[in-house]
């Protein structure tokens, strides 16, 4: 049966999209297929938050799917539009597990009997409802009368009402305080940044067209506006921290070389935009220098004159869509933090699914990495793709962060890139003092291998050994580097310092609906039994620790007794040496692949096996058969590879591929937290030998 919540507001601007999105993404964590449905849309043009869930949470529904009849249709027939829309919600219910329905906007409808619109809509449809309250410019007692009304509307039209969110609040908690209602009460307080519009919505209020920049600036945020009708000097006076700046175009070719230097330096604020109005072409040699420039910003250009839009663009508010990516992440955040979603899934009676998908396995790491919130430093804090991962990470709290780098250099590429990192803390690799208290922490460790204090000076300034010695004394939790790095150079220091046994590495591979777990795909080039056992029982532990039941398959080309060989002997005895340090545990080995994975192959080859046919843990015999299974798999199958992640280190340090993507390291960020662990050794123990490192065993 489909589970669904109807989200509804009783009145305009009250963040109800907010709560959608963050719907969405409690559901997404439950569930492998959740629809949106919005029962009313504008006519003539899409939907912005259907657009946005659905890219957002790549729901794999197309857009009409998820829009029931249009506000034209409403005016006309209000009694067949219902109809209507109950005939379209059931034909997405039967596509999904889960739907979120989001009410109307008060753009079209616009009577006070539009949230008793939505009420009826919600009991047709038999959906309980998510009754979401502004709390703007009210007090405690309106805010108090706000949510008795809405309910008894709701009472009157037989919908059932599931909570109350209150959103825009001033003061959370002293409104949480002042309310009691039957059922659970939520508040959200304001946030500023949900109400900013993005460059984008800039560039529609006004009719323009983008001109030259940073296209993917678009998705910026505004936070105010500047009219530059002024000498240079003048505005450079005048403009502040993320305005978009409006100019008219007869004098851009005086006025935008030095606007474009001056969102570069440090010295000045960054601009989000500059819109250059009145259809003024520039002259041709300075259109030629301003495309031979790279330009960290958009420029946007206008038909419309300076007062036209600028009176516009005063008037736009902010609104989800696709491209908006910083507000979406602030909107989840808001919603994680101040939304007890389980009380909320426990009201629906939603069980978590057998089904894990790519996208819940992700939701589930950044829920076990918020919960804790660990200090994760980043050693290559002057790397754009770790500053827009930074910014994302911060906006969704699930880290707190350490950037590693030039503290002016890290605040300019901020700025060129239009992002907000003012929640991370900035360290550079040669501060004298904590230079000096690492270069005689590492001469201490390592004086066997004849390492002076004089010479850790120079070791401890490299970032990857700066942000290992930052792990190492306790100054933060765990470390992710290797964007801009190899392998080798990102883990050999926590080699030195932080390894508590034979370190191996394990890749969570993401199916269409399960994570299974390859270890050792990326460390140890070909393991004797006693180490392969030692790999089996550590991608165990770390199957477990989130949330993947060990089922261990040790590969080997031949299942049971049905093969010889130096090879599969090696495979057998690390079996059996599992077996007895770890009784625990289901095991089997040796055995193939598909005997593994494949009931029908297992019923055949391994009858009666607890562990073929349902494998969870795959652990192969040397790093060639790894690295290549992991991507095959990866490629053939589809799947997404998150790893590789290092295991027997005393705190968690990650290695990143050379080509990870954003979305990539934020992932990386959140098992990196999600790893630390409270129970391990608190005074580490150096050994004399060094582990050699497989060079170049995935890049």
């Amino acid at each position: 049966m489909t589970r669904a919540v109807y989200v509804a507001a009783g009145e305009a601007e009250s963040n109800k999209g907010t709560v959608a999105l963050g719907m969405v993404e409690l559901l997404s964590r439950q569930v492998g297929a959740v629809g949106v449905f919005r029962p009313v849309v504008r006519t003539g043009r899409e939907d912005n938050l259907i657009n946005t869930v659905r890219s957002r949470f790549q729901l794999g529904l197309p857009y009409d799917a998820c829009a029931g009849v249009t506000y034209d249709d409403v005016h006309a027939d209000a009694d067949r539009a219902a109809g209507d829309i109950v005939a379209r919600y059931r034909e997405l219910a039967g596509r999904c597990e889960a739907v979120v329905v989001v009410g109307t906007d008060y753009t079209d409808v616009g009577a006070p009997t539009e949230f008793e619109f939505n009420a009826r809509l919600a009991a047709d449809l038999g959906t309980p409802v998510l009754n979401v309250v502004s709390a703007r410019n009210r007090t405690a007692a309106e805010v108090a009368a706000a949510v008795e009304l809405s309910t008894r509307q709701l009472v009157h039209h037989h919908a059932h009402e599931l909570a109350v969110v209150v959103t825009r609040a001033s003061e959370p908690a002293g409104l949480r305080a002042a309310l009691e209602h039957p059922t659970p009460v939520f508040v959200l307080p304001e946030a500023p940044s949900l109400r900013a519009p993005t460059v984008a919505d800039l560039l529609q209020a006004c009719d323009g067209a983008f001109f030259l920049g940073d296209r993917e600036g678009l998705g910026r945020e505004a936070s105010g506006l500047t009219v530059g009708a002024m000498s240079l000097p003048n505005i450079l006076d005048r403009y502040t921290e993320g305005t978009a700046l409006i100019i008219p175009s007869d004098r851009a070719a005086a006025l935008l070389p030095g606007l474009i230097a001056a969102h570069t330096s440090p010295g000045f604020p960054s601009l989000s935009a500059v819109i250059m109005t009145g259809g003024t072409e520039l002259p041709a040699p300075v259109e030629r220098l301003l495309r031979g420039m790279v330009i960290p910003l958009p420029v946007i250009a206008t038909g419309r004159d300076t007062f036209d839009t600028a009176t516009r663009l005063s008037a736009v508010e902010g609104r989800f869509t696709p491209a908006a990516e910083g507000k979406i992440d602030t909107a989840l955040r808001l919603f994680a933090e101040h939304v007890d979603g389980q009380v909320l899934l426990d009201r629906l009676a939603i069980a978590r699914t057998d089904v894990v998908t790519p996208l819940m396995f992700e939701y589930e790491l950044l829920d076990r990495a918020r919960a804790r919130r660990r200090r994760i430093v980043l050693p290559e804090g002057e790397e754009p793709r770790i500053l827009r991962a930074a910014e994302v990470l911060l906006r969704r709290g699930v880290a707190e962060l350490t950037l590693l780098g030039d503290r002016e250099r890290i605040a300019a590429q901020a700025a060129q890139l239009g992002l907000d990192l003012d929640g991370a803390t900035v360290i550079s690799p040669f501060d004298p003092e904590l230079r000096e208290r690492f270069a005689r922490e590492y001469a201490a460790l390592r004086a066997h291998k004849g390492v002076t204090v004089e010479l850790a000076r120079d070791t401890v300034t490299d970032v990857s050994y700066f942000g290992t010695l930052m792990v190492h004394l306790g100054l933060a939790d765990g470390m992710v580097s290797g964007a801009a790095h190899t392998t080798a150079h990102t883990i050999r220091p926590a080699f030195e310092l932080l390894r508590l046994g034979l370190v191996s590495s394990v890749f969570f591979m993401c199916l269409a609906d399960r994570v299974l777990v390859y270890g050792d795909c990326a460390v140890n080039p070909d393991p004797d039994a006693a180490q392969l056992a030692d790999i089996a029982i550590a991608s165990a532990r770390t199957a477990a620790r989130f949330g993947v039941e060990p089922r261990i398959a040790m590969l080997s080309y031949s299942t049971g007794a049905s093969g010889a060989g130096a090879d599969v002997d090696k495979v057998r005895e690390a079996t059996e040496l599992v077996r007895r340090s770890r009784p625990d545990l289901p095991v089997e080995g040796p055995i193939q692949y598909d005997a593994a994975v494949d009931p029908a192959v297992a019923h055949a080859k391994m009858p009666g096996s607890e562990v073929a046919g349902r494998a969870t843990v795959f652990v192969v015999p040397d790093l060639n058969t790894g690295n290549n299974l992991y991507k095959a798999v990866q490629r053939s199958a589809g799947a997404v590879a998150v790893g590789p992640v290092l295991q027997n280190l005393r705190k968690p340090v990650n290695d990143l591929s050379r080509g990870a993507t954003v979305a990539d390291i934020v992932t990386t960020v959140a098992i990196t937290a999600a790893q630390v662990r409270d129970d391990v050794p608190a005074a580490p123990v150096t050994s004399g030998a060094d582990v050699a490192l497989s060079p170049g065993a995935r890049r």
